[in-house]
């Protein structure tokens, strides 16, 4: 995707009006994967769509595109496309998958496992509290902390994440140029450095009331399991959870007081199945078989996907396989238990690396996680 034609058609492609995700999918489809031709069919059959559709078609605002390009084109921005290899699986199971997103910050985050912690705008201090140790306890479990940089409890777990040095994701309802809210904009661009903030927005698309659906969509669709944080019965965040649960995927859910008019969302979500919580190790437990399945999934994507040429639309899925940290910490891991301070003091590195480094071998089949935080290295066949 470094050459500006089939970049600037996709750009064409995802700005026409009523078209979205699905129709663009059907078409991509119906053209073995090319953009270029999919522009072309829909130039040649503009006759059949919409007036606006039409016009855009016939003649797009230049400046528009300038500025989309022009905001892909600087460092760590891109349009991850659904034909890329590194497209996130685990969205393609969603109803209504997105066929592009755009992404500022590091887009191989979004196949790590990921946990969503969502809730009130207006929590109460003891609700941001609780998703800030919820947050950060799952971040050095080596989770990816998934929120919509709201106010209240998905800004208290971004900013726990950060401040733990963890990587987190951000799903906004705006372009990936905006801030939403306002006073998030240094928040925002912490998430930039340190993790990645996704929109299925083009820049410049203003905040709608629509939107915040589907960006709960996509925060229900990249996790593995949602956590809600104080909810009202009106929450959007009972959205995402149920969708989380339409999708097949985990809900957790926080009791409080029954005199808490922001505990009432999540006591209905636990009425209706959700899994109450406690603690962070919790959900940790419920959540490793399916960030098994999809490290699995990932590593046959890798075995099917074609070698990277100077020419892929960008960074071409890779492995630890290679890195020195990792290799050092599998030749100070044996067979028998050793607790992650010991790891960390043999190593010389930090708790929060380690644990994330564990999650992956773990995934992977290398390690074994034990009760009392110890870990062991298992036999390879």
């Amino acid at each position: 995707m470094s050459e500006q034609g089939p970049l600037r058609d996709w750009l064409v492609a995802l700005r026409t009006p009523g078209i979205g995700p699905t129709g663009l999918r059907e078409r991509l489809a119906a053209a073995n994967g090319r953009i270029g031709e999919v522009v072309a069919r829909l130039r040649r059959h503009a006759a059949t769509l919409g007036v606006e559709a039409r016009s855009w078609l016939e003649q797009p605002d230049e400046a528009r595109l300038a500025a989309d390009l022009a905001w892909l084109g600087q460092p760590n921005h891109r349009l991850l496309c659904c034909i890329d290899p590194d497209f996130p699986p685990q969205l393609e199971a969603i109803p209504q998958p997105p066929v592009a997103l755009f992404v500022a910050g590091d887009a191989c985050l979004l196949l790590r496992p990921q946990v969503a912690i969502v809730g009130a705008r207006s929590a109460s201090s003891a609700g941001k509290t609780n998703a800030r140790a919820f947050a950060r306890q799952l971040a050095l479990a080596g989770f990816v902390v998934t929120s919509g940089l709201a106010d209240g409890i998905d800004g208290a777990a971004h900013e726990a994440t950060l401040e733990a040095g963890q990587a987190t994701v951000a799903v906004i309802g705006t372009g990936p140029d905006l801030v939403y809210p306002r006073k998030h904009r240094e928040l925002s661009a912490r998430v930039v450095a340190q993790g990645a903030l996704v929109s299925e927005f083009p820049p410049g698309t203003a905040a709608r009331a629509d939107h915040f659906p589907r960006r709960n969509r996509l925060i229900a669709g990249l996790a593995l399991g949602t956590l809600v944080i104080e909810a009202g019965l009106q929450s959007g965040s009972l959205i995402t959870a149920r969708l989380a649960g339409e999708q097949g995927r985990e809900v957790f859910a926080l009791p409080g007081s029954i005199h808490n008019p922001l505990a009432r969302g999540c006591h209905r979500l636990i009425r209706d199945g959700a899994r109450l919580v406690e603690s962070a190790s919790e959900v940790v437990e419920s959540l490793v078989p399916a960030a098994r399945a999809l490290g699995a999934e990932l590593a046959l994507r890798l075995e099917r996907a074609p070698p990277a040429s100077a020419g892929s639309s960008g960074p071409a899925l890779g492995g630890w396989h290679d890195d020195p940290d990792y290799r050092r910490l599998l030749d100070v891991l044996s067979h028998d238990p050793l607790a992650l301070d010991e790891l960390a003091e043999r190593t010389g590195q930090t708790a929060a690396e380690l644990s994330s480094m564990l999650l992956m071998l773990e995934l992977e089949g290398w390690v074994e996680g034990l009760p009392g935080g110890r870990y062991q290295r298992l036999p390879r066949l």
